[in-house]
């Protein structure tokens, strides 16, 4: 029914797949918001043409969140949605003006991302044993690999054989928005890939991904969860225990250890500095830390 209404919004979906090439996750998010908001204005304004929203409109809607205790990090991605959404439209010449001009974005408090120290790291791969069959193999290799590129879990998951470049001795991924970079890795875990990529099992549809179960099929999301958080359960009491706990390691120890800023985003994938950002914070309040330790009038 929303499509047969509003069908700008079929457009813009098939904008942001086609041409943005945003993956399916993100179209999802896109989608959900989108489809909430214009289920909003059936409901309390008549399903009005696009042409006829206003602020005030969209501002009923954000409230009516508020007050359903959405958080505000949400709430600042409906508004990125609804924004995006408007933008296209101008673009396309649909509509004159955005009722998203004097829509602000609620603040949110910024975290410090959390990550395990480099000592337990130490602790994991020198002191966890791993089982010598294909199960322990392919935990060891995964916990290596998140911690030793910044991966992401759907990077790794649909990481191919061919994007494992033994000559120049790095990975090619495929990150957001089908956007490509280039991660350098050390001798020793290029072999231990190429080792592991040698020694999959033989099925009769042998799967191109790297990681794959003893039966040769490839590994999900849940299931590479469940073996991070299963091992760092082992070396550490950080609350949460995920893959991107392991990004964020990665990026907080190369900023402590000097790495350049730039280079370190580039490694990430992330699209702009802001976002690596971050990382420097706990720079920052390692340095305070060890000023407190260290200094007689700390």
């Amino acid at each position: 029914m929303l499509y047969y209404q509003y069908p700008q919004l079929h457009a813009f979906i098939n904008y942001l797949r086609f041409e943005k090439r945003y993956s399916q996750h993100t179209l999802v998010s896109y989608q959900n918001d989108l489809e909430q908001f214009f289920a909003f204005l059936g409901s309390q304004f008549d399903s009005p043409a696009i042409e006829q929203l206003t602020a005030a409109m969209v501002r009923s809607w954000l409230a009516g969140l508020k007050s359903d205790e959405i958080t505000s990090k949400s709430i600042n991605r409906k508004i990125s949605s609804l924004k995006s959404f408007f933008k296209f439209l101008m673009k396309n010449g649909q509509i004159e003006s955005t009722p998203m001009s004097t829509i602000t974005a609620p603040k949110i408090n910024k975290r410090l991302p959390v990550y395990v120290e480099e000592g337990d790291m130490r602790n994991l791969f020198e002191h966890v044993e791993f089982t010598d069959d294909w199960s322990g193999r392919t935990e060891k290799l995964i916990l290596e690999l998140f911690y030793n590129t910044g991966m992401r879990v759907s990077e790794l998951v649909n990481l191919k054989a061919n994007q494992v470049d033994s000559a120049y001795g790095n990975i090619k991924v495929l990150g957001k928005g089908n956007k490509e970079r280039i991660i350098p890795v050390n001798n020793e875990l290029l072999m231990s890939i190429l080792s592991y990529i040698k020694d999959k099992p033989l099925v009769s549809n042998p799967a191109s991904n790297v990681f794959v179960t003893a039966k040769g099929k490839p590994l999900y999301a849940r299931q590479v969860y469940n073996i991070v958080a299963k091992n760092l359960k082992l070396v550490t009491t950080v609350q949460k225990k995920s893959p991107h706990i392991l990004r964020h390691s990665f990026a907080t120890h190369l900023t402590n250890n000097g790495a350049d800023l730039n280079a370190v985003k580039e490694l990430l994938g992330h699209s702009s500095l802001a976002a690596t950002q971050v990382y420097t914070h706990n720079s920052i309040e390692k340095l305070k830390q060890v000023f407190k330790k260290a200094h007689p009038k700390a």
